[in-house]
């Protein structure tokens, strides 16, 4: 009797990735942070990630594969999750490893 592992709906697919994104924020964060600019603080719930360093931060929220993001400068916009693990604008998708780090480099320049 072989008993098969338990699908994965897509909340739970986007709700890891989410997790995923955070851990990345918090990484990329750090190692800017080691140039002497200060860490920033990242704080994660089921829905919303906020990056704090100084005066700038970023908000990112998500419902499914929906993440609107905005920064302290009243810029914002948004994006999806695809279930590739990227992330879509508009007009372009890019890795989401990429967009933290980019992300984590603007927050603490």
């Amino acid at each position: 009797m072989s008993t098969a592992p338990p699908r994965c709906s897509m909340e739970d697919l986007w709700n890891e990735l989410w997790v995923s994104l955070a851990s990345l924020l918090r990484s990329y964060t750090a190692v800017h942070g080691l140039n002497g600019s200060g860490l920033a603080a990242v704080e994660l719930d089921q829905e919303r990630i906020t990056l704090r360093h100084g005066k700038c931060w970023l908000d990112l929220r998500h419902s499914g594969s929906t993440v609107t993001w905005q920064r302290e400068d009243g810029r914002s916009g948004v994006l999806e999750l695809t279930e590739a693990g990227r992330l879509r604008g508009h007009s372009d998708e890019e890795e989401m490893d990429m967009a933290a780090e980019r992300w984590a480099r603007e927050l603490t320049q």
